[in-house]
């Protein structure tokens, strides 16, 4: 494998020690950067970096060189919340919000979640994973180079497998890594709407010793939401997905205060994710732990709700990362770049702040932040070279505006 050599860049970002795993609170401010430097590729890997007056003499053989020009360099985004694996879009559901239909009113009529869970049912896996594959080339070509992805489409035995045998084969067709998180408890089938019990038998009975046999998914994910699933309903599946070392990702306090960040964080739950909607109770629970706050502003945006309050959880010494909930109804986007803008813009989250959040607090989120999320020695050479910018701030104050020149996967210009 041929090594490649980045010289000549302006400010190589996020040089963060090896055993920093995860940043919180004021720590979130704090992205070490090296002025005009090069960074060394090999086997896939950063091996060594450095300023350019003390570019070593003896360097690899097989050596391609490429200069940033004076642009910045990056570890490449790590978006910890997607549900790129879907049927169709919903833009008849975009044309009715703007008409002034509200989530509810839309879901009411047929739209929502249980649009897509129809749609779902007659598409094939092929048809699936042909779409899923344009969206995360287009997410690669933007930045992302670590993503989680979620089923929750399916809504019955066989959807639900068919979309995680879909997000497999996306991680073995991918040069970047990939989680699969297993999200059937997203909303109840029209067949079990008084009937909550019988649908969560399923899930438990049915749908997890199939998956865990085949290993189909890394993480269970639960919407707890007024609504949806209760705090006692979460608790029930939380518990049942641990037997078969499934760990929590769960959707929290989206549209209300729920209590699910506190469910989650009972179960060690590795995030708790959206937030839009907070109370004291929640951002105490959240407080100095190691369950990591995953914010997705674009949804807020898109659907026209209330931001979640970073800069009172970060206040609370709480771990945060942002994500880009790449989904068909409420966040039809994975572009992470407009995500680090809105993290500034809306969330009041410093420029470094929010680049933290979006690289190595999102890897945290995926629990690969030994491997990728920062300009470290020994983790993967997945980088963001910027055209030559005057600050790291214009990367969000830009927004809208790609300032991507060239994106490095494994080390490979891509």
């Amino acid at each position: 494998m041929a090594s490649l050599l980045i010289t000549h860049i302006g400010t190589l970002v996020g040089l963060h020690p090896k055993e920093q795993l995860m940043l919180r609170g004021p720590e979130m401010s704090h992205l070490p950067t090296l002025e005009d430097a090069w960074l060394l590729c090999e086997n896939g890997l950063i091996s060594d970096f450095g300023t350019m007056d003390a570019l070593p003499g003896k360097l690899p053989n097989d050596l391609e060189t490429l200069s940033a020009e004076g642009g910045y360099v990056l570890p490449s985004w790590c978006d910890s919340h997607s549900h790129i694996v879907f049927a169709a879009p919903r833009e008849e559901e975009f044309v009715m919000k703007i008409a002034g239909k509200s989530y509810e009113e839309i879901a009411a009529a047929g739209g929502g979640i249980l649009n897509s869970a129809a749609k779902m049912q007659q598409a094939t896996e092929e048809a699936l994973f042909e779409t899923a594959a344009i969206r995360l080339n287009d997410m690669i070509q933007q930045g992302t180079a670590a993503l989680e992805i979620k089923s929750g489409y399916g809504l019955s035995v066989g959807s639900e497998l068919k979309m995680l045998r879909v997000i497999r084969r996306l991680k073995e067709s991918f040069p970047i890594p990939i989680k699969a998180s297993f999200l059937a408890a997203h909303a109840f089938p029209i067949a079990y709407k008084n009937n909550h019990q019988g649908y969560i038998s399923q899930i438990i009975d049915e749908m997890l010793p199939q998956i865990s046999a085949e290993g189909l998914a890394d993480y269970m994910d639960v919407f707890c939401e007024t609504g949806f699933f209760s705090v006692e309903e979460t608790d029930q599946l939380l518990t049942a997905a641990a037997k078969y070392g499934l760990k929590p990702k769960i959707h929290a306090n989206q549209l209300s205060v729920s209590g699910g960040v506190q469910i989650g964080v009972k179960h060690q739950a590795i995030s708790v994710d959206h937030l839009e909607a907070t109370d004291e109770a929640a951002i105490a629970a959240l407080s100095n732990g190691n369950t990591i706050a995953t914010l997705l502003p674009s949804c807020s945006f898109y659907l026209g709700i209330p931001f979640a309050n970073a800069r009172a959880l970060i206040q609370a010494n709480a771990p945060v990362a942002l994500a880009s909930d790449y989904n068909p109804g409420s966040t039809p986007s994975g572009n992470m770049n407009f995500v680090l803008s809105l993290g500034c813009i809306k969330l009041k989250m410093l420029p470094e702040e929010a680049i933290n959040a979006c690289t190595l607090n999102g890897a945290a989120a995926m629990e690969l932040s030994r491997e990728t999320g920062s300009i470290t020695k020994g983790k993967k050479a997945n980088l963001i070279i910027t055209r030559p910018i005057s600050s790291l701030a214009f990367l969000p104050y830009s927004f809208g505006q790609s300032q991507i020149k060239t994106i490095i996967i494994n080390g490979k210009i891509r």
